[in-house]
């Protein structure tokens, strides 16, 4: 049920109701989960561009009745129920790039060589069975 939201949730903002961003980029869905009695659905919301993630979010959740009613018209022939939608600002793509920024600007210097241990003789290796 989860994938099967998340597809359609993506084309409900793509396809359905791309006016509500205004002409800029649609969210991607990160993740969806559900509960187990399929009731309440909570979707992430991935936001790479842009500094007004909340501002974005919020007007997603401004017209949430509007988007489960498109999504109800997509899966009407899939589910008896359209879950109440929750959406959630996903952070952890942004979070993964800050990261690599990080990791990248890093100076490393590599390992020496250890000589010590290919001089030394090999120890004889004890004996497990008789």
């Amino acid at each position: 049920m989860a994938s099967l939201l998340q597809q359609e949730l993506a084309q409900v903002l793509q396809r359905d109701l791309p006016h509500l961003f205004g002409g800029g980029l649609v969210p991607s869905i990160s993740a969806v989960h559900v509960t187990p009695d399929l009731a309440v659905a909570r979707v992430y919301l991935s936001l790479l561009l842009g500094n007004d993630a909340a501002e974005r979010v919020e007007t997603i959740r401004e017209h949430t009745k509007e988007i489960r009613h498109a999504l109800g018209k997509r899966i009407r022939n899939q589910a008896r129920v359209v879950p109440e939608l929750t959406f959630f600002h996903d952070a952890s793509a942004a979070y993964a790039a800050h990261m690599d920024q990080v990791l990248s600007k890093l100076d490393i210097p590599p390992t020496p060589p250890d000589d010590d241990d290919r001089d030394e003789p090999e120890a004889p290796r004890p004996r497990l069975f008789k």
